[in-house]
């Protein structure tokens, strides 16, 4: 799952941004027939674009479902990571499906459905490091990459503060500064970095260990970002997840992608 490069800057610069949002409209009257989302398209396997340019993974997956169960038709927009929550709330789309966490700023400018996700953070080291453990302590002095504007690139700075965060636009330069050799570590979703190092491109590399998902961080996992106001369509999601949980359709899609159950506890 997936702020800013430090916690500071973060709750400033949504504060900031906040402050310019859309004031909070009513959808009780508007026609959810047709909705437009938003997904990054480089976060695999969550999200990315195949060789021929077209939006996969598990997020378009099960957007796709959740589309169906309200018998709705969507369309879906690729937005870079750092522009996402601008872009709804100025109308690009209508919906984020991004593994976006759900966390306490964030909801100073849009509002989520429940989570359709939770999976933990961990940090992946080369296969001949020296470092052994996921503390601070070990991580001292070591320079770790992460994702831009995202949780993990947020909670690095909090959890190894004598580390240098090196802090990249998408989750694949930073894989391949590591297989190059330049960063002695790096920080993501678990899911994210245990099917990279399974496949030919994450060879230089090991899952260290996973790290505790602080929720004051992290949130309660990953939801659907909507506009204030959007209660309609906010029930109209939420209705869904249920549905596709209860019907088995989100656990078939689950399985795609994944050994082991990523919805988290309830």
């Amino acid at each position: 799952m997936r702020f800013a490069r430090t916690v500071t800057l973060a709750v400033a610069a949504l504060a900031m941004a906040g402050s310019f949002a859309p004031a909070r409209a009513d959808d009780s009257a508007k026609d959810w027939s047709t909705i437009k989302i938003g997904t990054e398209g480089a976060y695999p396997p969550f999200n990315f674009l195949t060789a021929s340019g077209e939006l996969t993974g598990f997020d378009l997956d099960i957007a796709k479902a959740l589309c169906d169960n309200m018998k709705v038709t969507c369309t879906f927009v690729a937005q870079d990571w750092d522009g996402m929550i601008p872009a709804l709330q100025n109308n690009k789309f209508d919906a984020i499906i991004a593994s976006m966490s759900i966390t306490p700023e964030r909801q100073q400018q849009i509002d989520f459905t429940n989570k359709y996700y939770n999976t933990p953070p961990a940090i992946a080291v080369p296969k001949d490091s020296a470092i052994t453990e996921t503390t601070k302590e070990a991580l001292a002095g070591k320079t770790i990459g992460a994702q831009g504007s995202t949780t993990h690139s947020q909670a690095a700075e909090v959890l190894f503060p004598d580390s240098e965060i090196k802090v990249y636009p998408t989750s694949e330069e930073y894989k391949l500064d590591i297989g190059n050799g330049r960063l002695d570590a790096v920080m993501d979703d678990v899911v994210v970095l245990s099917q990279w190092i399974d496949s030919p491109d994450g060879a230089c590399c090991k899952v260290l260990g996973t790290l505790p998902a602080d929720p004051k961080i992290y949130g309660v996992g990953a939801g659907i970002g909507l506009r204030k106001g959007d209660e309609k369509l906010k029930k109209m999601f939420d209705d869904a997840i249920v549905a596709i949980r209860k019907d088995g359709t989100y656990k078939t899609i689950q399985d795609k992608y994944f050994k082991f159950d990523v919805y988290g506890a309830e």
